[in-house]
């Protein structure tokens, strides 16, 4: 384990050694997006965590994936209809809530946090502005934490909307091989200029990875656990490695407790 004291304070941005990222907190070890997985990755070494955001049914960011309960409390409510006074008291297992992102921010002290903001699954819903980006940008001023945010998404229209609520913020453009060709090859990245590209991990070597740096885009790849991905993409350069196993991570890269990432 990582003490307190020993934490490297990192920053978003080119890296000499790729940035150890923990996926919704150390989700391998503890449930996702909740204070005990964030603890955690702190405690394993991780040098930021990505999280996912949407606004609930009384208007607050809460920190959670999916777009209803289903996966992680066996409920069908949808998260975007219920109030947060509902919210906090689901048990997502041993005692983890759904947290705010505001609870959040206090809990990470010196890490790096990567903001994913969730869209709505129907397209008639994201074209309505509910506020979240705008929302995102508030709470991230209020609570001091410009030097260490970056906000991602799936969605360029609510990369554009935060853009314009927090143009100094960094941005990442999330895209996957799954997706449709303009998607996987980060077809609006001119459009809304991020500061990085966060490509699933399938879809980086190094033909993709000269072009992007070509383009002046840092890159941060997803989720990748297996130890020999971790290194093959390591030695080609990216920035930044999203994964649900920090401790692990490190352990594969040889990073020491006083390293960087």
């Amino acid at each position: 384990m990582v003490t307190e004291e020993k934490i490297f304070v990192a920053r978003w941005g080119r890296q000499a050694q790729p940035l150890i990222i923990a996926h919704r907190g150390a989700s391998a070890d503890a449930v996702e997006n909740t204070l005990p997985a964030f603890r955690l990755a702190r405690e394993q070494g991780a040098d930021g965590v990505e999280l996912d955001v949407l606004r609930c049914g009384s208007g607050e960011v809460v920190v959670f994936h999916d777009d209803d309960l289903a996966r992680l409390a066996h409920r069908p409510e949808a998260i975007r209809r219920l109030p947060y006074a509902a919210l906090r008291e689901i048990d997502l297992g041993a005692g983890a809530r759904i947290p705010l992102l505001a609870q959040v921010f206090e809990e990470l002290g010196p890490l790096l946090v990567n903001i994913e903001l969730k869209t709505r699954p129907d397209w008639l819903g994201r074209a309505r502005d509910d506020g979240l980006a705008h929302e995102v940008a508030a709470l991230i001023r209020r609570h001091a934490v410009e030097s260490r945010a970056l906000v991602s998404s799936f969605d360029p229209l609510l990369l554009a909307r935060f853009r314009r609520a927090a143009p100094a913020v960094p941005t990442g453009l999330l895209f996957g091989a799954d997706q449709s060709r303009p998607f996987r090859h980060a077809w609006a990245a001119p459009l809304v200029q991020p500061t990085a590209l966060h490509p699933e991990a399938a879809l980086v070597d190094a033909p993709a990875l000269r072009e992007w740096r070509r383009r002046g885009y840092c890159i941060h790849t997803w989720t990748v656990d297996d130890p020999a991905e971790l290194r093959a993409l390591a030695a080609l350069g990216v920035d930044g490695l999203i994964t649900n196993r920090p401790a692990q991570a490190r352990r594969a890269l040889c990073y020491h407790p006083h390293d960087g990432g």
